[in-house]
């Protein structure tokens, strides 16, 4: 991975942090909050796909509408599943394994399966970035075995107030780590981590094979989800409720919505440019040195505690990159 690069995926990471702290203020309205800050940034990108499209730069074709739907299922059906795995599982369990697994899913398949070759230090450097994330995201037990994540706080803290987790939806409250709350964190970590993966290598595949415009073709994702999910606010049950939160994230929280419809978008787009010039195989572990941002900036804003374990993550992430980098 070049220099380059790398400033593209940790510039992304940054972005990431940014609007997850920005997150924080919103609460108990996920769905609509998702829906909105979606809405928000196709509205935003939309002139730019427009005039993509009108001067001739690039083409809109079934090919790339089909492949940002695609696209725009996977991510839904991520941040649902977030959400839901928050609701009925410990987040200290849910949370490092979905970050863990969704990165190591997407680094066989993509040496397996898709040809990559990283050579032997970067392969070793993409598995030490992730076992500086599991430093910051594994968290202290209290007295009697219950997990110090109660009120949704992510990994060292930073609660998601909606919108995705690498894309925002609020997490849920704590839960006991008895073994049978462990079992349940493991298996939704590990079906939010099989989203991930799939969402990253698809698009990985959708910027390299089908669209050479990053930006168009995530414009077009990006209507697609909220086109996708303006219809399930309407159809599915308890979209009343989701309307009212809709009406009320417009009224009473237009600093966070903007923000994130802003700063999400960014860091996914740097993203995608990243995965034109490099393995996703690298590029996918990297990017979740958001994680370290988002756990160190909530410690500066909000006090959380821990400090010395982040630290001691954020070396070993530093470490894994210093491998990866100079390829």
């Amino acid at each position: 991975m070049t220099p380059a690069v790398l400033g593209l995926v940790l510039g992304a990471s940054v972005a990431h942090a940014l609007w997850n702290i920005a997150a924080k203020s919103v609460s108990g309205k996920g769905y609509a909050f998702v829906l909105a800050y979606h809405g928000l940034s196709a509205i935003l990108l939309a002139p730019i796909a427009v005039w993509l499209i009108a001067s001739g730069a690039h083409d809109l074709n079934v090919a790339l509408v089909g492949a940002a739907v695609l696209s725009a299922v996977f991510h839904i059906a991520y941040s649902v599943s977030l959400q839901s795995g928050y609701d009925h599982a410990p987040l200290g369990v849910v949370y490092p394994t979905a970050r863990g697994v969704g990165p190591v899913i997407t680094i066989i398949i993509a040496v397996l399966f898709l040809g990559e070759r990283p050579s032997g230090p970067e392969t070793i450097g993409a598995f030490v970035v992730l076992a500086g994330i599991a430093v910051v995201t594994v968290r202290p037990r209290a007295v009697g075995g219950v997990a110090a994540s109660g009120g949704g706080q992510l990994g060292g803290g930073v609660r998601l107030g909606g919108g995705q987790l690498g894309g925002g939806v609020r997490l849920g409250g704590g839960h006991a780590t008895g073994s049978h709350g462990f079992g349940r964190g493991l298996a939704w970590g590990g079906l939010i981590g099989v989203f991930i993966a799939s969402y990253t290598l698809w698009d990985d595949f959708s910027v390299n094979h089908i669209s050479d415009s990053p930006l168009l073709y995530f414009a077009v994702s990006e209507a697609c989800v909220g086109l996708i999910m303006a219809l399930g606010i309407v159809t599915i049950p308890g979209g009343a409720a989701r309307r009212a939160d809709f009406r009320s994230i417009l009224a009473g929280h237009k600093r966070a919505l903007v923000t994130v419809a802003i700063l999400s978008p960014l860091a996914y787009l740097l993203v995608l440019f990243a995965m034109q010039q490099a393995p996703v195989s690298l590029v996918a572990p990297v990017r979740e040195t958001s994680i370290i941002v988002g756990t160190l900036l909530a410690w500066w804003f909000f006090g959380e505690k821990n400090i010395g374990m982040k630290l001691l993550g954020a070396v070993v992430v530093v470490a894994g990159i210093g491998l990866i980098a100079p390829g």
